[in-house]
């Protein structure tokens, strides 16, 4: 039977809202214990360093020079993930030397699988060096090399806590982050694949016309009217109508559509966007869920949870959650998920599959950069 280790999962989301970190206990196979968790959020000067990357990223071709703007980026982005790796051993009351592993996602910015590109940036030596901690970074890659979409990366995670819940099957775990995610259980069968757009177009809206990083508590979005006539525009994206395995750049989705709105009306008609292409995704999955959890950083918009719940609720006679209703955490699930793979990425076990990814096979992937 493999080992229980103890393993930090860090991860930075598309929302570029700031960095989770969260303990695991896990052998790799199944979860022993989720530990304790905490959110570092970012401050103005690194979201827009992240957003810069981001916009130099897409403008590069695969042999151009990385720019100092993006190496800039990289650098502080790898010191506030070590900073939030002192302040979770703080709070958990542990040494360096307790902790086997972490497990780094970095910063994704540019995610181009049909062109076999996937750059998340975040330096594992440097973090391993900054922690006294081994790392396992660089989790997609070998995904996307192979043909897989690199993304989600949550699904083996989901069914493992869904393996230990007493919750009724089918299940579906959706993540609202900068894109949103669903993954779909029945027992042995696992599915995944991006729906849309999550908060990244709502928080880019957010910041231009409030000067605000998000719409806290969708308070903006609940003052305006959703455009029905806009929103039926957006869903005939020729995105929807794809098969799964697929998945998303944050920047795949803008806000082109909803220029003409006012800010109040934009945001509405944005959350509606995002729970609509949620509840589309029922569409793609072989029999009706009995359960939806709802994770992420998009939980916490209160009109967009209650645009979700009416969509899903349409699809059938379901239990619509919140990870907390599930007893998980929601807003260090994905963290934990790094962990998990981290795990998994030193067994040599996969990390992605031919129904999450549509990698050809299951894959393993990650490279470890042991402390120096």
């Amino acid at each position: 039977m493999p080992e229980v280790v103890k393993v930090i999962g860090l991860m930075s989301g598309t929302s570029l809202d700031g960095v989770d970190a969260a303990l695991l206990d896990t052998d790799g196979e199944t979860v022993a214990r989720p530990g304790p968790g905490l959110t570092v959020p970012y401050d103005a000067q690194t979201r827009a360093l992240l957003r810069q990357a981001i916009r130099d990223a897409a403008t590069l071709a695969e042999q151009d020079p990385v720019p100092e703007s993006i190496r800039m980026a990289e650098r502080q982005l790898t010191d506030r993930h070590a900073q939030a790796v002192a302040a979770l051993l703080d709070k958990a009351g542990l040494t360096a030397r307790q902790v086997d592993l972490i497990g780094f996602h970095g910063q994704t910015i540019l995610h181009r699988p049909e062109q076999r590109r996937t750059w998340q940036i975040g330096d594992g030596a440097r973090l391993a060096r900054a922690t006294g901690i081994g790392v396992v970074n660089d989790f997609r890659s070998a995904d996307v090399a192979a043909g897989g979409q690199g993304a989600p990366l949550m699904p083996l995670y989901h069914a493992a806590m869904a393996g230990q819940s007493v919750l009724p099957q089918p299940l579906v775990v959706v993540n609202i982050g900068g894109v949103a995610q669903v993954t779909y259980i029945d027992g042995d069968c696992v599915l995944a694949f991006d729906t849309g757009p999550g908060n990244a177009p709502i928080d880019d809206w957010m910041q231009r016309h409030t000067g605000q990083p998000v719409d806290t508590g969708g308070a903006l979005a609940a003052s305006g009217t959703v455009h029905d006539d806009v929103l039926a525009a957006m869903l005939d994206h020729p995105f929807f109508a794809r098969r799964p395995p697929k998945s998303l750049d944050r920047m795949d989705f803008g806000m082109a559509a909803v220029e003409s709105l006012s800010a109040a009306d934009g945001a509405a008609t944005l959350a509606a966007f995002t729970a609509a292409s949620i509840a589309r995704a029922a569409a793609h999955f072989p029999a009706v869920p009995l359960t939806w959890i709802i994770s992420g950083g998009g939980r916490h918009n209160d009109f967009l949870m209650a645009q979700l719940r009416a969509r899903l609720l349409e699809k059938g006679d379901a239990n619509v959650l919140k990870a907390e209703g599930a007893r998980w955490d929601g807003d260090g699930l994905e963290a934990e998920g790094f962990a998990y793979l981290a795990a998994r990425s030193r067994l040599g076990l996969p990390l992605s599959l031919p129904t999450t990814t549509g990698v050809p096979s299951a894959l393993t992937g990650g490279i470890f950069h042991p402390v120096a």
